[in-house]
């Protein structure tokens, strides 16, 4: 250890503080101690101890008592009891209050106590270590992979915000590629359930029988192959997230057994008779209108209103272009890291062509695209020379397209276009004409004004 670990130790007998303490500064710790219990919770107000070794039988309190106090005032690092009477009732009760271990003063008892010390000081290390690496994955994973400046991911970024407290059910949807799953991890992240576990699961990409035995486990003899016991991913999850994505390629079959825990919070394995109960968050996923999917009795209604309680949209990537840069900028910084190269940065021409394309496959598209062109890339700018072929060639494309031989009449192509993209704004924002002139870039009067030109009804 590259700092020495602070150690208490209450024990009302001189002889045996003094014997401690003479034992444990040999071993390498800085060590303290207290006559009493009540003098022990003093010094634990004043100074910090990784570790508290205390008698069970002192004259002011106990050592029960005195470890319940400690709890009580907040203290949670380790605690190690001593005995000079064996009791498997005082024992169990230290444990389950939290106690590291219970040691009996025996004649030879000081080298178990040595390495019961070295155990609980190591535990206490791999703990904070352990929750030091999820502190970090958090602030990586936890909104630092959804990037956006513009205004749908900033109204998003308050959505998983306020969604996260609580423990109702999320639908969120989009194309394939927007980072689902991303929003998903996030709110798990942000939410009182972080510690736990975040299970995903495409369901699109099982049979419906191998769906069913992921999700909620089987029991031996359920089928040929089932030779033990086996959890599903529910019981997995049980205290944290499970991440539900493409719901909407479930069979009829199972939107009824997920519907079950949604309604009753309880699942039985396959071939089983027991029902189990699960704590659970669910969030789920579909690039699919599941509404639609509704009307065409292709998804159960009851489901749907279940599963979207709290409904999240990803915006694609060709609606919220402002992003672009800064995507692409997070790519180049991660694949820097990750290759051991360094780029100083994206050229201009690279950079116009990325924000022109329509990214149909969207921020994993992005991705693989700038991934591509940073292995091929030899210079320390990334030049849109290796960009793919789709991506560098589009702008030009869509400028030369359905460019009649004879010529058309551009301002009544020009009309046509802005009247289309005035009624895609309210249809987008139901009708809401501030928030539809605002879409568009525009201030209110001159999208009034485009309104009556256009005869477009309000």
């Amino acid at each position: 250890m590259t700092k020495r670990a602070k150690i208490l130790i209450v024990d009302d007998e001189r002889s045996i503080r003094e014997l401690l303490e003479i034992f444990l500064k040999k071993e390498g710790f800085e060590v303290k101690s207290a006559p009493s219990a009540l003098e022990g919770l003093t010094q634990v107000k004043t100074s910090d101890f990784d570790l508290i070794i205390s008698d069970i039988k002192m004259a002011d309190m106990s050592g029960i008592d005195f470890l319940r106090e400690l709890r009580a005032s907040g203290f949670n690092d380790q605690f190690i009891l001593l005995t000079a009477f064996a009791s498997a009732e005082a024992a169990i009760q230290a444990l389950k209050m939290g106690a590291f271990d219970y040691i009996l003063k025996t004649e030879n008892f000081m080298e178990e106590l040595k390495l019961v010390v070295h155990k609980a000081l190591e535990t206490r290390r791999l703990r904070e270590e352990n929750t030091y690496l999820k502190r970090e994955f958090k602030k990586v994973h936890g909104m630092g992979n959804l990037i956006g400046k513009s205004k749908k991911m900033q109204e998003l970024f308050k959505m998983i915000e306020v969604v996260s407290v609580t423990n109702s059910t999320v639908l969120i949807t989009g194309e394939s590629g927007t980072g689902k799953e991303l929003v998903a991890k996030a709110i798990h992240l942000n939410s009182p359930r972080a510690e736990e576990a975040f299970i995903s699961v495409n369901c699109g990409a099982f049979t419906e029988t191998l769906l069913e035995s992921e999700l909620f486990g089987y029991v031996r003899g359920a089928f040929t192959g089932a030779t033990t016991n086996k959890k599903g991913l529910f019981e997995v999850a049980d205290k944290g997230t499970i991440f539900l994505d493409e719901v909407g390629d479930t069979s009829l079959a199972m939107q009824v057994k997920l519907l079950r825990v949604l309604q009753e919070r309880m699942i039985r394995r396959v071939g089983g008779t027991e029902e189990i109960p699960v704590d659970v968050r669910i969030i789920a996923a579909t690039n699919r209108d599941l509404s639609e999917m509704v009307a065409e009795s292709q998804f159960r209604e009851d489901l749907f209103y279940r599963v979207s309680v709290i409904p999240l949209e990803l915006p694609p990537l060709r609606h919220r272009r402002d992003d672009i840069p800064l995507l692409a900028d997070h790519f180049l910084a991660r694949l820097n890291a990750s290759m051991g190269r360094k780029f100083d940065r994206i050229s201009d021409e690279a950079l116009k062509k990325l924000e022109t394309y329509e990214w149909p496959g969207n921020v994993r598209e992005l991705e693989n695209a700038l991934e591509r062109s940073f292995i091929l890339e030899t210079s320390n700018e990334l030049s849109a020379q290796h960009l793919p072929e789709n991506v560098s060639t589009s702008s030009r494309m869509r400028s030369n397209a359905n460019f009649p031989e004879e010529g058309f009449d551009l301002e009544l192509y020009v009309e046509n276009l802005q009247k289309s993209f005035l009624e895609e704004a309210l249809r987008r924002t139901n009708g809401v004409q501030v928030k539809a002139a605002e879409l568009l870039r525009m201030s209110y009067r001159s999208f009034r004004h485009y309104m009556q030109k256009y005869n477009i009804p309000s």
